[in-house]
């Protein structure tokens, strides 16, 4: 990463010292929301994720735009590193009273990057947000915080209704994680819609530091 600019040098160490000091227990919950790797095969993959092995927390996972060693579920969640480590693609983990659902998403109605192509894959990604909260259903109970990680910003600047928006505030979402996003300065860090918090975790965002969710 270092060949976007000086705020980039040593990124990952700066990560890592800032995780020891946040997560003291393997009973804390870690969320992740893509982009993790630049590895194109799952080896590739596997090899950065083993840098997160000895870091305390349950590390629970997305894929980003730019995980191209993510390539079938199966296999992926066969080779984790070890049993702290959750990979959601179109479905949901419990851990305790909090659960975590999550897709990739892509761009909305109004980014910069979006045209007509765009349509069918934005569509797609929130049918695949509606399977996510089907398999809420099955484990949700009185009580339970719901939490719903997407990489792309799940909306924009021109249009702060999106179909990915309307899916949270239906099946009562308490918070929304997203990254992706890095030049823009359009984006809050967080940002209440509708009763839902939503919460940017870019990592040269939030200056390469963990952030308190719930």
């Amino acid at each position: 990463m270092d060949v976007f600019g000086k705020g980039w040098e040593n990124h990952f160490e700066k990560i890592k010292s800032d995780w020891q000091k946040k997560v003291l227990s393997d009973e804390d919950i870690v969320l992740i929301a893509g982009d993790v790797s630049w590895g194109t095969t799952l080896e590739e993959g596997l090899y950065d994720l083993d840098s997160l092995k000895d870091l305390k927390g349950k590390k629970v996972f997305i894929r980003g735009n730019h995980d191209f060693w993510w390539n079938g579920i199966t296999k992926l969640r066969q080779a984790a590193p070890d049993e702290n480590f959750y990979f959601l693609q179109n479905d949901c983990v419990k851990l305790g009273n909090i659960i975590i659902c999550g897709s990739r998403g892509w761009t909305c109605p109004g980014s910069s990057d979006y045209s007509d192509t765009d349509e069918k894959l934005y569509k797609r990604e929130a049918e695949r947000f509606k399977l996510c909260f089907k398999e809420v259903e099955k484990v949700r109970e009185e009580g339970d915080k719901l939490i719903a990680m997407i990489h792309y910003p799940p909306f924009s600047r021109t249009v702060p209704a999106t179909e990915f928006t309307s899916l949270f505030e239906q099946f009562k979402v308490d918070k929304v994680v997203f990254g992706h996003i890095h030049g823009e300065t359009f984006f809050p860090f967080r940002t209440v819609k509708n009763g839902i918090e939503y919460i940017l975790t870019s990592c040269d965002k939030v200056d390469f530091t963990l952030q308190k969710i719930i």
